[in-house]
C-alpha cells in the first residue's frame, strides 16, 4: 500500500495529539508532518524560567473528570507522570475585601442560599434578590430555549450581583469572556436545563449535579514538573515515530494540486508540500485566511469567531514579602470591580486572577520565597496590549497591594502575552460549530482542530486533535 502524507497545520496541543493519533495508529501507512509557524512547538502550553526555576507560564493544571489527558499520557508511557492538586477552595475579592468563595458553587452559581449568605460575597440587597429564587422563582420564558448568554439567565434568577460577583469572574474567567455574551449551551449545558425547570435555578442545578454514587471526582492535576512537560513528552514520542515537525515556517497557502492528482499544495515560505491530507489545527481566523480560497463560506464561519487577548505575570516574592490568606489556591477579581483607593481609585482592575503557584503544586516549594501568578486580559479589556512589560508589572503589583497588603518588591518577575488566544464562546456557538462541521464536510481529505471547536482547556484541545485524527485515519485506509 502506498504510504498516504499527511500534514498537520499547526504545533499546539491539537495538532500534536493529531499527529501523534495519526503516526501511532496508522503504522507505516501514513508519513504524517507538522508545520508550525513560531520557533517552538506546543502553542499555548510554555514555561517561564524565573529566580532558578521553571514554571507553567499559562495553564498549570486541568479538571481530572476529563479522560483525554490520561489517555494521552498512557499511550505516551508516562501514566505515572501526573500529580494532584494539593490544596483547594479560592477567595473573591469583593466590596473592598477578601472573602471566601461559597460553598456548594457550579462555575460561580450558587446552588444554595444559606451557604451564599454565609460567603457574605453579595450585600444584603443581593442575598434578598437571590432570596426569591427560592420563594417566589422567575421564569426564563416559555417553550424550549435552543440558546441564552449566561449572564441573562442568571440574572433573571438570582439578581445581576451574583452575576457580577462570581459568575462573571468564574465561569467568565475560562475563557477570558463576560458572561453577559457567553454561550450557556456551549459552556454549561446544566445551566441552560436547569433555568427551563419549573422552580427555582439553585434546586435545579442541585438536581441536575451527578449522584454521589456517579460523580467521578473532579480533581485537579497537572502533568509532574508542569503541563509543559507534555509537550516535551509528546515531541519525544513523535520523533520516535518519525514525525517531522517544522518550526520557524508559516503555512502561506493552501490548494489542490492541478491535473489528475487531487491531493492538496501546502505553501510556505521555504517550500511546497504535496498531502494526501490536511488537519488545520490553527487558530479560527488563521484557518480562516488558509480556507478563503477555496472555500468563502467556511471562511467567513472561521472569522466569525473572536479572541480575546490575555498575559500572565509570574512573580517569586520573599515568603515575608506578601502575605496570603490562610487557604486557597488563589482569587478571583470581578471584572465590574473598582480600585478603591490610591491614585487609581475608580478605575477598574487589571487584574482577572491571582494563583498560588506553589500552594497547588507543592514540587514549587522554595525556603524562603512564594511564587505567584496574576492573570490580565479580558474580551472588553485590553489596555495591557499598550503598555511595556515594566508597566505591567508595576500595575499588577500595585493592585495585589490592595487586594494582599503592603508587598515588598519580587525577586524576579516576568510577562508572558498571549494575543488573540481565548476564542469566544458566543450564544448560538454550537451552531455556528456546527455550519462550519458542514462546510469543512464538503471536502475530501482536511479536518479542523483547536480550541474554538471542543472547548479551551487542554483536555478538550486534545479531543478535537484526536477527532480530527480519527476522521483522517479512517478516510485514508478507506481509498
Amino acid at each position: 500500500m502506498t504510504k498516504r502524507d499527511v500534514i498537520v497545520i499547526g504545533g499546539g496541543i491539537a495538532g500534536l495529539a493529531a499527529a501523534h493519533h495519526i503516526a501511532a495508529t496508522s503504522g507505516d501507512r501514513c508519513n504524517v508532518r507538522v508545520i508550525e509557524a513560531s520557533s517552538r512547538l506546543g502553542g499555548k502550553l510554555d514555561s517561564v524560567t524565573l529566580h532558578g526555576r521553571t514554571v507553567d507560564s499559562s495553564a498549570d493544571g486541568t479538571l481530572g473528570r476529563r479522560p483525554e489527558l490520561m489517555a494521552l499520557l498512557n499511550e505516551l508511557g508516562h501514566g505515572d507522570k501526573t500529580m494532584p492538586i494539593a490544596a483547594s477552595g479560592a477567595s473573591v475579592f469583593v466590596r473592598g475585601a477578601l472573602r471566601n468563595l461559597p460553598k456548594d458553587l457550579q462555575l460561580g452559581i450558587p446552588t444554595r442560599w444559606w451557604s451564599l449568605a454565609q460567603s457574605k460575597t453579595i450585600s444584603k440587597r443581593g442575598l434578598l434578590r437571590a432570596l426569591l429564587d427560592l420563594v417566589a422563582p422567575r421564569s426564563v420564558g416559555r417553550g424550549h430555549l435552543p440558546d441564552r448568554a449566561i449572564g441573562s439567565l442568571v440574572e433573571r434568577k438570582l439578581g445581576l450581583e451574583v452575576v457580577n460577583s462570581l459568575v462573571d469572574p468564574m465561569l467568565g474567567g475560562i475563557v477570558a469572556g463576560r458572561v453577559s455574551d457567553l454561550s450557556a449551551q456551549a459552556l454549561m449545558p446544566s445551566l441552560l436545563a436547569a433555568a427551563q425547570k419549573p422552580g427555582g435555578l439553585m434546586k435545579a442545578l442541585r438536581e441536575l449535579a451527578p449522584t454521589p454514587e456517579t460523580q467521578v471526582p473532579p480533581a485537579f492535576l497537572s502533568v509532574e514538573g508542569g503541563m509543559y512537560r507534555l509537550i516535551e513528552l509528546l515531541t519525544a514520542s513523535l520523533d520516535s515515530l518519525g514525525v517531522a515537525c517544522i518550526v520557524d515556517t508559516h503555512v502561506t497557502g493552501l490548494h489542490r494540486q492541478a491535473g489528475s492528482d487531487p491531493a492538496w499544495m501546502v505553501d510556505t515560505q521555504h517550500s511546497t508540500y504535496r498531502a494526501d491530507w490536511v488537519i488545520v489545527a490553527t487558530p479560527a481566523t488563521e484557518a480562516a485566511a488558509l480556507c478563503a480560497p477555496f472555500d468563502s463560506e467556511l471562511a467567513e464561519q472561521l472569522a466569525a469567531i473572536s479572541y480575546a487577548s490575555v498575559a500572565t505575570i509570574t512573580l517569586c516574592f520573599p515568603d515575608h514579602g506578601i502575605t496570603l490568606p490562610e487557604c486557597g489556591t488563589g482569587v478571583l477579581i470581578p471584572p465590574a470591580s473598582a480600585i478603591p483607593r490610591g491614585p487609581r481609585k475608580g478605575q477598574r482592575f487589571l487584574t482577572t486572577a491571582v494563583t498560588f503557584l506553589d500552594r497547588k503544586w507543592p514540587l514549587l516549594l522554595q525556603p524562603g520565597s512564594r511564587w505567584i501568578r496574576a492573570s490580565i486580559g479580558r474580551i472588553d479589556d485590553e489596555r495591557f496590549t499598550h503598555m511595556t512589560d515594566d508597566e505591567i508589572i508595576a500595575m499588577v503589583r500595585e493592585e495585589l497591594t490592595i487586594v494582599f497588603g503592603a508587598t515588598e518588591a519580587p525577586f524576579a518577575a516576568s510577562v508572558t502575552r498571549w494575543s488573540k488566544a481565548l476564542p469566544q464562546y458566543g450564544v448560538n456557538h454550537q451552531a455556528k460549530i456546527d455550519n462550519i462541521a458542514n462546510a469543512v464536510a464538503r471536502h475530501r481529505d482536511i479536518a479542523l482542530a483547536g480550541s474554538y471547536l471542543e472547548g479551551v482547556g487542554v483536555p478538550a484541545c486534545i479531543a478535537s486533535g484526536r477527532r480530527a485524527a480519527a476522521i483522517a485515519i479512517r478516510e485514508s485506509t478507506e481509498v
